[in-house]
């Protein structure tokens, strides 16, 4: 019997374009407001956050992640019909039978591409990142869109004052592709399931068809952001040395927009230059799980503050509990 041949890829994979969808609605923490007892005051102190945006009855886990990803593949300057490979990211898609990434695929005019949805909950966009480098280099795919897209709305009980003011909803796209050199660093990544309940559904699909009870998102927030305090600045410093960057080269930094106390606190933690850019996009966004990194992503680029060729380290984290970095080059 002779040897199976092993497929051919490319020296490296790069980010070739980024695309973003924002729903249209805009909530205010007045409105957010009206079934908690809190105030305005209360929530920027705590989370940093000022608006964030409500998808409506048409702007759903695929509609939004299909919008993301044309405009990413339209940056890329990429045909759909050269897109080998498309992996959702989302913790928000009520749906596991058909997972939506074949409709976005479908959507987005990639027909035959390869399709499938990512269960990473916030950390899932840069677990498909690094799945998307990995099949680019070793010649599975030669093109890959990556998306993040989730209606957090539809799972949060909005008179829980520890969660409802956090989330809001929206996706993120990058198109990956061949480099002669890499413009993805290798993934660090993990996970601790002894965290399972931290930020959890309430209870399981099964008991809700049992009891017609909808299993609404809890979080314990403090213990969260314990361990997010500690395991953000970890994984990025382990993402770095990986990459052979220093924190002084750094034009970015993205963390999973979660609360800004706690990407503050990462980035003192990692010792970032005043010159590097921060993403902080919870203000306007709040915490979009998936879909964070991306959209702030494009945030920092709309506002100017990164450059193509700029390194940028990405931090993802949440429910599981998981995490995932790596460093990139920016389109």
């Amino acid at each position: 019997m002779t040897g199976l041949r092993a497929p051919s890829g490319a020296a490296g994979s790069r980010l070739l374009g980024i695309g973003a969808y924002r729903p249209a609605r805009v909530v205010d923490n007045d409105e957010v407001c009206a079934r908690l007892d809190s105030d305005d005051a209360w929530i920027r102190r705590r989370s940093g956050i000022v608006t964030r945006r409500f998808a409506g009855p048409d702007e759903t886990v695929v509609s939004m992640g299909t919008a993301a990803a044309v405009k990413a593949l339209a940056e890329a300057g990429i045909s759909p019909a050269d897109v080998g490979l498309v992996l959702l990211a989302t913790m928000s898609h009520l749906e596991q039978s058909p997972p939506a990434a074949p409709r976005i695929a479908h959507g987005m005019g990639a027909v035959g591409a390869a399709a499938m949805d990512i269960g990473a909950a916030c950390a899932g966009f840069c677990h498909a990142l690094a799945l998307a480098d990995s099949a680019v280099r070793s010649g599975t795919a030669r093109h890959v869109v990556v998306i993040g897209s989730e209606r957090m709305s539809d799972l949060i009980d909005p008179a829980d004052r520890s969660t409802a003011f956090l989330f809001g909803d929206g996706a993120g796209a990058v198109v990956v592709g061949p480099s002669d050199e890499p413009g993805v660093g290798p993934t660090v990544w993990g996970s601790d399931g002894t965290g399972e309940r931290l930020i959890a559904h309430e209870h399981s699909w099964l008991r809700a068809r049992e009891t017609r009870s909808w299993p609404v998102m809890r979080m314990e927030g403090p213990a969260v952001f314990r361990w997010a305090t500690r395991i953000v600045p970890d994984a990025g410093r382990r993402a770095l040395r990986a990459a052979g960057v220093e924190p002084a080269e750094l034009a970015a930094f993205v963390p999973h927009q979660a609360n800004a106390r706690i990407v503050d606190s990462a980035a003192r933690a990692l010792g970032l230059g005043a010159h590097t850019a921060v993403a902080r996009d919870i203000e306007h966004s709040g915490n979009t799980s998936a879909a964070s990194v991306p959209l702030a992503l494009e945030a920092l680029r709309s506002r100017g503050a990164v450059r193509p060729g700029d390194t940028a380290l990405l931090v993802g984290f949440g429910a599981g509990l998981t995490h995932a970095a790596q460093v990139v080059r920016l389109p």
